[in-house]
């Protein structure tokens, strides 16, 4: 069927996107049914020509499609040729309150002549028009400044067949690869072999055949690829590639984060796979800050979620048993933990953001010469060992532990890692090192700025840089990826088993910091010591358990690139 398009006006031009675009195509499965199509920098309105007074319009925001393309049909008879775009907007979900991204692909058959060529020209100019114009609409937020990912850009997937309950390769080709297809996005996917199989391949490839390194998986796999590329001699260059994470695993927690900072309404499951999979094809790139951890044994680890001891590093590690049923195995574990719930000893220092910071119940603010210390254990020249008051002669509390089952996630190459025995002097003779400006040495006192919480029994204690420790707990309402925040939980001994309960029922929503109980304490800093006491225990480094001993960690505000939108 004939059709009739007029030309885009060029005095409505800007950056190279069609400022209006007309025409009139028929159905492709009914070619007397026909809709009059119009293209503007913001939507796609679609109407059905017809005789009836009230015919029905539909706009589709251009914000919300990630591609389109034109392509001939398969009968080899039929002159027309057809161009199909991609939206992903919000609806109401089906079976639940609520409304989340869905799929939908709007089709057009375009037969302006006789000729397959022409038509096949016409409908490659509109598929053209709304790409281009999709691209300008990509979802910012307000004040934020953002990068592009490359078009056509080259993706590197990492793929973790065995995370979560061993489902992520299946959820990518059922759910993301049609996506990256309509999305017009062309991939490598790589598939890992075994532990540390993605830092050892980050840390020797060709970072130039990239323009983005994607994750499918838990959040593990992400503390490999960053460790990777920070191992790197040209680490500068290779941590500013933009990282995209799709969730594969149990927890998900970066990928819950990074839907949480779209400013979308809350997802799980298949709906966040998706949401995260709509980021990717927008590709709008974001800043993330990176945590610097220094262990006992000099490794340094690069981290972008968390760290924790006690209550959350034992439910992470203790629940790997239950990790067949998905994320569940939190909840598991939790009420495991729970029945035999534990008290932790340590001591805890930090350099809180503000000067002169309200001081937490319980805490004092350093102020004493390193020669006259007041906290023995914050000023050892024994890294590895703590002395505890009640324990005089016990000498080993903190040697390293050899039987780690995930030591290989924290392995250095001598030759490519950043790490030097001391933070304030670090130096590399291959690549300009990356400077903790904030942190002593582990054997040194913290300086004066710094809040030293008194000798206390600890339940737990967690240091996260993004909102969200889980798909399902929010943990830090007001992080962002790139606020340069390190944000500070600990709960200390004496609350009841319930009350704990109580604060992670509450974290689902974010309303824990509002329970009111006197237990739990919450900072902002900058920089954070550790030193436990108790002689065995976890401590976790973004769900990875690390070797047990005197920790410390400062951020770096903005130092990756995180695909968010």
């Amino acid at each position: 069927m004939d059709t009739d398009t007029c030309a885009p006006d060029p005095s409505r031009q800007r950056n190279g996107v069609v400022g209006v675009l007309y025409g009139e195509f028929t159905d492709t499965l009914n070619d007397r049914v026909r809709y009059s199509v119009s293209l503007t920098e913001r939507a796609l309105t679609v109407q059905r020509i017809s005789s009836s007074p009230g015919r029905t319009k539909v706009v589709f925001n251009l914000t919300d499609c990630v591609g389109c393309r034109a392509y001939r049909g398969p009968d080899g008879a039929d002159v027309g040729a057809y161009f199909t775009a991609y939206f992903y907007p919000f609806k109401r979900r089906w079976m639940s309150a609520g409304v989340a991204r869905q799929r939908v692909e709007q089709c057009f058959r375009v037969a302006l002549v006789q000729d397959p060529l022409a038509n096949l020209q016409e409908a490659e100019r509109w598929a053209r028009a709304i790409r281009d114009a999709s691209v300008q609409q990509a979802p910012r937020r307000e004040g934020v400044v953002y990068a592009e990912v490359r078009r056509p850009c080259r993706v590197m997937i990492l793929v973790n067949p065995h995370s979560g309950r061993g489902q992520a390769l299946q959820l990518f080709t059922g759910h993301v690869q049609g996506m990256l297809t309509e999305a017009a996005i062309p991939y490598t996917l790589v598939i890992t072999e075994h532990q540390n199989h993605a830092r050892e391949l980050v840390r020797k490839a060709d970072l130039s055949q990239w323009d983005a390194l994607v994750i499918m998986s838990g959040d593990g796999l992400l503390f490999e690829v960053i460790n990777g590329l920070m191992d790197r001699e040209d680490w500068q260059e290779a941590i500013q590639t933009p990282l995209g994470i799709l969730p594969g695993g149990s927890g998900n927690a970066l990928a819950a984060s990074v839907h949480h900072y779209s400013q979308s309404p809350p997802a799980w499951n298949e709906e966040l796979l998706l949401s995260c999979g709509f980021m990717l094809c927008k590709g709008l790139v974001g800043s993330m800050d990176l945590v610097s951890i220094h262990l006992a044994s000099r490794q340094r680890l690069f981290s972008f979620l968390s760290l924790a001891w006690g209550f959350v590093a034992d439910v992470d590690i203790e629940s790997e048993k239950y990790r067949h049923v998905g994320a569940i195995r939190f909840l598991m574990g939790t009420l495991v933990r729970l029945a035999t719930l534990k008290v932790y000893q340590g001591r805890l220092a930090y350099l809180p953001v503000k000067e002169a910071p309200r001081l937490p119940k319980g805490s004092v603010k350093t102020n004493h010469p390193p020669s006259t210390p007041q906290h023995p254990s914050l000023c050892s020249s024994l890294p590895c060992r703590l002395i505890p008051k009640t324990s005089p002669n016990h000498n080993s509390r903190h040697n390293c532990n050899s039987t780690n089952s995930n030591q290989n996630t924290i392995t250095n190459s001598s030759n490519n890692a950043i790490t030097t025995k001391k933070p304030e002097t670090q130096s590399d003779s291959k690549t300009r090192a990356l400077l903790d400006t904030l942190l002593p040495g582990l054997d040194q006192p913290v300086p004066e700025s710094w809040t030293v919480v008194r000798e206390e029994d600890f339940v737990l204690v967690l240091a996260i840089y993004q909102s969200h420790l889980a798909e399902d707990l929010w943990t830090a309402p007001g992080a962002m990826a790139d606020d340069g925040l390190i944000h500070l939980f600990y709960v200390t001994a004496g609350i009841s088993r319930p009350a704990l309960l109580r604060l992670f029922l509450a974290m689902e929503k974010g309303a824990h910091l509002a329970c009111g109980c006197p237990h739990l304490v919450y900072e902002k800093v900058k920089a954070l010591r550790l030193e436990p006491l108790t002689p065995q225990g976890m401590i976790t480094v973004d769900g990875e358990m690390v070797e047990y001993g005197p920790v410390q960690a400062q951020i770096h505000p903005g130092l990756a690139r995180l695909i968010c939108g």
